[in-house]
C-alpha cells in the first residue's frame, strides 16, 4: 500500500518541480526582456537643430564622408588619429550667448577644435579615457573664436584600444540648451558609479567584519575581497604614460576577471557548496591578465583584456545564473533567488555591451558596470534577509528556551519543595530523637531513681533530691528549645541562675567573669542540641566541684581568644578553689590533690564525648589549690550530631 502511494506521488512531485522551474525561467526571461526594452530607450537629447551628423573623416591623408555615430579601428598611432570635420552656423542673433560643443560619447579620447583652435582635450581628464566609462564631454567655445555665420568644427579621435573607437553624434549650440543634457549624463555615468563604488566600500568593510567574526563562513570574506577589488577598480584612472605605479594601476583597472571570479566563488559558497581546490581554475584568467600587465604594461593589458577578461566575465555570469537557479529552486534560498535575478540583469546588459563592441547595435553606452548595482542591491537584500531570518530563529529559540526554562523551573520548584519537605521531616526526626535521648539520659534516669527510692522506702529526702534533679533536667531540655539566634550568652544567662540556685545550699559562692567585651562570638549555625551539650558539660563540671572538691568559691570565666590559626574562638572555664585530684591514665591533664572515683571519672568521659559532639575541645587541669575545666568552642559548630549518625 505504501509503495503504491509513493509511486503515485512521484509524478505529482515531478510536475510540481517542473512547474517551479518553468515559473523561475519565465520570471528571468521577463527580467531580461524588460532590461532589453529599457536599454532600447534613448536618453533625452538636445534640440535637433544643433545636431551635427554629417562629417568628413580624414584618415591617412584621405578624406571621406561619414555619418555619426561612427565606429573606427581598434587602434591608431597618436599622430595618425582620424579627424572629423564639419561646418556649423551660428546666427548673428546668437552673438550674445555662450556656445558649446557637446560630445555625449566617445572612445577613447577626443580633441575638439573650432576654427583651427583647440578648445578641449579629453586626455587631460584621465577619468574620461577609460573605455568602460560613458563619460560625456562639453567644451565652451570662447566668444572671440566664433564668427557669425559658418564656422569650422574639427574633432580628432584618439583610439588606443582594446575596443574599436567610437564617436557619437555631436551638438553645437548655446550652452544653456546643451548643459542640462551634459549634466544628466554626468550624473548617470560619472556620479552614480561613484556612489555605487562607495557602497561597495561600505559592503567590503561590513562583510570583512562579518568574516572576521565568523571565520567558518568564508563566503563573507570572499565577497568582501570582491567588493574591495571593485572599489579600487572604480577610482583608479587610466595612466597616460609609463610611471613607477602605472603597471599596478593597469593591473587593478583590468581586474574585472578577478572580481567576477570572487563573486562566482561567493555564489558557489552561498549555494551551500564546499570549497574545492579545482575552483582555482576560475582565477587563472585573472592571474594571466595580471602577469601580462605586469610584464608588458598597458600594451599587453589592452591586447589580453578582450581575450581573457570579457569571456571570463560572461562565463562567470552564466555559471552564477545556473548555480543561483539551482539553489533557489532546490533549497528555496531567498538570497540565491535575489542574486539570480540580479545576475540575469547583469548578463542581459553584458550581452548588449558585447553587441555594441562588435558594432551590432548603433549606439555605445556600456551598462554592464552600471548594472552591477543590481547585484549590490541583491547582496544587500540577501544579507538583510539572512540577518532577519537569523533574528527570527534566535527569537524562536529564545521563546523555546524561555518555555523550557519555565518548565524546568517549575520542576525544580516541585523538587525543591519535596526536598524541603524531606529535610523538614528529617530535621523533625532528628529533633525528636534528640529530645528522646535527652529525656532518656536525664529525666528518664532521675525518674527511675525516684521510682527505686519510693519502692525501697528510704525516705523522702532522697526522693526529693532525685525529683529536683529531674526537674532540673526537664528545664534544661525546655530551655534548649528557645531561639537564641546563635548567641550562646543568652543560654549561659539561664544556666547562671540555675548554677547559683544549686550552689546556694552548699554555701559556695559563684564568681561570674566576662573577660571579653563581646563575651562569646555569635554562631548563626548554633542548634538546640549544641546548647544542651554545652550546658550539660558545665553542669557536670559544677556538680563535680560541689561533690568532690570541697570548694568555697567557683569561678566561671567567659572570654574570646585567638587560636593558633589566628581565628577568634569562645572559651568557657569553670575553676574551684577546693582540693584537686589525680586521674591516672586519662587523656586529660591532671596533677595533685586526691584520687577521683570511678563515677566521677565516668562523668569526665561523658564531658569529653559531649565536647566532641559539638566540635569543641575540653581541657582539665587539677592541683592542690583547685581544679579548672576549660571548654574551647569551635569556630563553626557541626551541622549534625555525630552521635546520631
Amino acid at each position: 500500500m505504501n509503495e503504491a502511494r509513493a509511486s503515485a506521488g512521484l509524478p505529482v512531485r515531478r510536475r510540481w518541480r517542473a512547474t517551479r522551474v518553468v515559473n523561475y525561467l519565465l520570471l528571468q526571461a521577463l527580467i531580461a526582456a524588460l532590461c532589453v526594452l529599457g536599454l532600447m530607450q534613448s536618453l533625452p537629447q538636445p534640440p535637433a537643430e544643433y545636431r551635427l551628423t554629417q562629417f568628413t573623416m580624414t584618415e591617412g591623408g584621405t578624406g571621406r564622408a561619414v555619418t555619426l555615430p561612427h565606429f573606427a579601428a581598434p587602434r591608431y598611432p597618436a599622430d595618425a588619429s582620424p579627424r572629423f570635420s564639419a561646418p556649423f552656423v551660428r546666427p548673428a542673433s546668437e552673438g550674445g550667448r555662450t556656445w558649446s560643443v557637446f560630445v555625449p560619447r566617445f572612445t577613447n579620447g577626443v580633441e575638439i577644435s573650432v576654427n583651427g583652435v583647440v578648445i578641449e582635450d579629453s586626455r587631460r581628464n584621465p577619468a574620461a579615457n577609460r573605455p568602460d566609462r560613458n563619460t560625456p564631454d562639453i567644451a565652451d567655445i570662447p566668444a572671440p573664436l566664433l564668427r557669425d555665420g559658418v564656422n569650422d568644427l574639427a574633432i580628432r579621435l584618439f583610439v588606443w584600444g582594446p575596443i574599436p573607437g567610437f564617436l557619437d553624434r555631436v551638438w553645437v549650440g548655446p550652452d544653456a540648451a546643451l548643459r542640462s543634457y551634459y549634466d544628466l549624463r554626468t550624473q548617470l555615468f560619472v556620479m552614480l558609479p561613484v556612489v555605487f563604488s562607495a557602497w561597495q566600500a561600505i559592503l567590503a568593510v561590513i562583510l570583512g567584519i562579518m568574516w572576521v567574526m565568523r571565520r567558518h563562513e568564508p563566503a563573507y570574506g570572499v565577497l568582501a575581497a570582491a567588493m574591495a577589488t571593485g572599489f579600487l577598480q572604480a577610482f583608479l584612472q587610466t595612466p597616460m604614460g609609463e610611471t613607477p605605479l602605472s603597471r599596478l594601476s593597469v593591473i587593478l583597472i583590468s581586474s574585472a576577471p578577478l572580481e567576477s571570479a570572487l563573486v562566482l566563488t561567493f555564489t558557489l559558497l552561498l549555494a551551500g557548496l564546499r570549497w574545492q581546490r579545482w575552483w582555482l581554475v576560475i582565477f587563472v584568467p585573472a592571474i594571466l591578465l595580471a602577469l601580462g600587465s605586469l610584464i608588458g604594461g598597458q600594451a599587453w593589458s589592452r591586447a589580453l583584456f578582450p581575450v581573457l577578461a570579457v569571456p571570463t566575465v560572461g562565463l562567470s555570469l552564466a555559471i552564477m545564473a545556473v548555480v543561483s537557479a539551482r539553489s533557489a529552486l532546490r533549497q528555496r534560498n531567498v538570497a540565491s533567488f535575489l542574486l539570480g535575478c540580479a545576475v540575469t540583469i547583469m548578463l542581459s546588459c553584458w550581452i548588449v555591451d558585447l553587441l555594441s563592441v562588435f558594432q551590432v547595435v548603433p549606439n555605445r553606452i556600456f551598462i554592464a558596470r552600471l548594472s552591477y548595482s543590481a547585484m549590490l542591491v541583491a547582496i544587500g537584500a540577501g544579507l538583510t534577509w539572512r540577518f532577519a531570518r537569523a533574528l527570527n530563529q534566535v527569537d524562536g529559540f529564545a521563546g523555546k528556551l524561555v518555555a523550557r526554562v519555565a518548565e524546568a523551573e517549575e520542576k525544580l520548584k516541585a523538587s525543591f519543595a519535596r526536598e524541603e519537605e524531606r529535610a523538614r521531616a528529617a530535621a523533625l526526626a532528628r529533633e525528636r530523637a534528640r529530645l528522646m535521648r535527652d529525656l532518656h539520659d536525664g529525666l528518664g534516669g532521675q525518674l527511675v531513681s525516684i521510682v527505686a527510692l519510693s519502692e525501697r522506702g528510704n525516705g523522702s529526702a532522697g526522693i526529693g533530691e532525685a525529683a529536683r534533679a529531674a526537674l532540673k533536667d526537664l528545664r534544661l531540655v525546655i530551655d534548649s528549645m528557645d531561639d537564641i539566634g546563635g548567641d550562646l550568652m543568652l543560654a549561659l544567662g539561664s544556666w547562671r541562675e540555675r548554677a547559683m540556685a544549686q550552689l546556694r545550699p552548699h554555701g559556695i559562692a559563684l564568681d561570674w567573669q566576662i573577660a571579653s567585651a563581646e563575651g562569646l562570638p555569635v554562631h548563626p549555625e548554633l542548634r538546640p542540641w549544641h546548647v544542651i551539650q554545652i550546658v550539660r558539660i558545665l553542669d557536670e563540671a559544677l556538680t563535680n566541684a560541689v561533690k568532690h572538691a570541697r570548694a568555697s568559691r567557683i569561678t566561671v570565666r567567659i572570654e574570646t581568644i585567638a587560636g593558633e590559626d589566628g581565628i577568634a574562638r569562645g572559651q568557657i572555664s569553670v575553676a574551684d578553689d577546693g582540693r584537686g585530684f589525680e586521674l591516672a591514665g586519662s587523656k586529660l591533664a591532671a596533677d595533685g590533690g586526691g584520687t577521683i572515683g570511678s563515677k566521677a571519672a565516668r562523668g569526665l568521659r561523658n564531658m569529653q564525648t559531649r565536647a566532641a559532639r559539638c566540635g569543641a575541645e575540653l581541657g582539665l587541669s587539677s592541683a592542690a589549690d583547685g581544679t579548672r575545666v576549660r571548654l574551647q568552642l569551635p569556630h563553626r559548630f557541626p551541622d549534625s550530631d555525630a552521635a546520631t549518625s
